[in-house]
């Protein structure tokens, strides 16, 4: 296994992943948190991230639009277009001004749209015509919530138009002065949504077999890793994972079945990727429990070893880790880096925290999705770092 911590690595030491020297094993797990009014990232956003910003500290952004078809929530960033671009400019010379490595994470939502977000007020693409069930509902621009509606099935001739604009987001995402970007592939996007045999019913190359499943992923992967270079890429999926109805029957054999071809492709192209990312089972957008019938905290565990133990490279989880729990990830070598989401929204110096085993912020569900700029946002307090207390200057 390449790449690997050994066992009793602290989670604070330094960590070479691939290209970047990592002065600890905190991530910033990307967040989708709409504030980027009418899809312009704007000064709120260059803020926050640098806020969440260390000397050597590795950030992932929420999930960036990679075209006008990709989103499924409002005033999420896209980077599809010069205007997006050169907008991300301020937000990652931010990031970088505090030391900080910052990727972009490149998104579509694929069905788990609405026409309401759609150009035209057309019928959002997938991998298939089957929408979300009614067990999930959509965020709808003025705060309330939908159903999903009936997705079009993507035909074959236009899978590679979808697979450019991967491409071109990636490049626009150098140009704009990222350090590389990560391909969601996960939690029931667009490229799950071809992964999971529990949603992609299609009879064509892209269907049925395992291998077909995975050769939408393999693409975006090859296309943007051509791009960019392997080095500056970073895949995210999440095999175990039924967020947005996103199933399949043997998810340890497709989190295997993605991680060969990965191994394969970094064998062939003799460059390796920046890092795997895989979620933990545990982690759903309510922060509960995935319903999955009979299946264990150690099941789930084992299931993520296995994956690390497969994959060739730097490997990173995030999905409800603590403190303690990321601790004992890189100890044991279940993962090189660990990547926290809530914890980091209400803790823009969870780093620090974690480091002396202070107490941390509680963070406000209600105001992840909202869109003022400040409130639940760039408000949460610091730690004051000399005295241990709360910083008088910084309230909710």
């Amino acid at each position: 296994m390449a790449e690997s911590t050994e066992k009793g690595i602290s989670f604070f030491s330094p960590y070479k992943m691939g290209k970047f020297n990592l002065s600890h094993r905190v991530v910033l797990a990307p967040m989708t948190r709409c504030r980027a009014l009418n899809g312009i990232p704007g000064p709120a956003l260059a803020t926050y991230y640098a806020q969440r910003s260390t000397p050597g500290g590795f950030l992932i952004t929420e999930g960036t639009l990679v075209s006008p078809t990709a989103p499924g929530f409002p005033h999420v960033p896209g980077i599809y277009n010069e205007e997006q671009v050169e907008a991300w400019k301020t937000v990652v010379d931010a990031a970088h001004a505090k030391g900080a490595i910052i990727f972009c994470q490149l998104w579509h939502v694929g069905r788990a749209s609405h026409q309401v977000y759609q150009p035209g007020g057309a019928a959002p693409i997938s991998s298939t015509a089957v929408p979300i069930s009614e067990k999930w509902r959509i965020l709808m621009p003025d705060g309330s919530y939908a159903k999903y509606p009936k997705p079009r099935a993507l035909q074959t001739y236009e899978i590679a138009a979808v697979v450019e604009d991967y491409r071109r987001a990636a490049l626009n995402a150098i140009r704009a002065g990222f350090d590389g970007i990560e391909i969601h592939g996960a939690h029931g996007y667009l490229i799950d949504q071809f992964l999971k045999d529990g949603i992609n019913n299609r009879t064509d190359e892209y269907g049925k077999s395992l291998a077909n499943r995975c050769r939408f992923l393999m693409e975006v992967v090859q296309a943007v890793t051509a791009a960019i270079g392997a080095d500056l890429v970073g895949v995210r999926i999440s095999p175990a994972i039924d967020h947005l109805d996103a199933t399949d029957s043997d998810p340890l054999n497709l989190g295997l079945a993605v991680i060969e071809r990965l191994n394969k492709l970094q064998a062939d192209i003799g460059e390796k990727l920046a890092y795997l990312h895989i979620t933990q089972p545990r982690y759903t957008s309510s922060g509960q429990t995935v319903s999955r019938k009979a299946v264990t905290e150690d099941e789930d565990a084992q299931l993520l070893r296995t994956w690390r133990r497969s994959y060739e490279g730097s490997f990173m989880s995030s999905g409800g880790f603590t403190r303690e729990l990321g601790l004992q990830a890189v100890a044991q070598g279940d993962a090189d880096t660990v990547a926290y989401g809530r914890l980091f929204i209400s803790n823009p110096d969870l780093v620090h925290r974690f480091k002396v085993n202070a107490p941390l912020n509680k963070y406000i569900r209600k105001t992840f999705y909202t869109h003022d700029p400040v409130v639940g946002y760039t408000d949460y307090p610091f730690l004051n770092k000399e005295s241990g207390s709360q910083d008088p200057h910084s309230r909710l």
